[in-house]
Parts: structure tokens; sequence; C-alpha cells
């Protein structure tokens, strides 16, 4: 348990890093009115790397436990978020669970942008 932690810790702090590195790089060259120009390539950046990293695991080390935690987990998870969503979807509709596929999407930006709403809504009243 202790060593998957690590594994999770490491490669999450790397990703975390890595997002930060790249906003500050897209804040520098692009217009201020496209401050989410960073999180959007950070989150298609780790789309991509996560379809690497899945592909060269499921392809060559079917049973790295470690490699996927560091880099799938860790990595990705603290690059972005979003590339595990896109990968779950990615596997709904592989599986042809169509119906879960839009309700887990649609659910998924609904109730995230409403939860940020209240979030700070309710941050501003404490």
């Amino acid at each position: 348990m202790w060593k998957d932690l690590l594994f999770v810790g490491i490669g999450g702090g790397v990703g975390s890093m890595l997002r930060f590195v790249t906003s500050r790089l897209a804040s520098r060259y692009i217009h201020h009115e496209w401050l989410f120009v960073g999180t959007f390539i950070a989150n298609i950046a780790g789309c991509l790397l996560i379809g690497l990293f899945s592909g060269w695991i499921f392809a060559h080390h079917p049973g790295s436990q470690s490699f996927r935690l560091l880099m799938i987990v860790g990595f990705c998870g603290g690059y972005t978020t979003f590339s595990t969503f896109a990968f779950e979807n990615l596997r709904l509709m592989e599986m042809n669970q169509w119906g879960l596929f839009v309700l887990y999407s649609s659910a998924s930006i609904v109730l995230g942008l409403l939860a940020v709403w209240a979030g700070l809504r309710l941050g501003h009243q404490l």
C-alpha cells in the first residue's frame, strides 16, 4: 500500500508542477482574455498522454501496476483530471455503454459547473 501511495504521490507531484509550468508558459504567450488556454492545453495534452501511457502499458506491460500508478494515476491525475474523465468515457463508448456514457458525461459537466457556482456563492458568504 505504501509503495503504491509513493508512486501516485511522486507522479502526481511532477504532474502538478508540469501543469503549473504549462499554465505559466501559456499565459506568457497568449492574450490575457484567453486565460483558459493553459487549462485547455493541459487537458488536451493530458488526454494524449493518458492514451499513450495506457496504450503502451496495455500492449507491453499489462501487469505493471507500478508504472500505471506512477504515470496514469499519479502523473496524469496531477497534470489534469480531465484526462481520466476522457479516458473513462472512451472506455464506456468502447463497451457500448452509451446510456452510461451520456449520463456520466452530461452529469459531470452540468453538476461540475453547478458545484463550482455553488462553491463560489458559498465562499463569498463565509
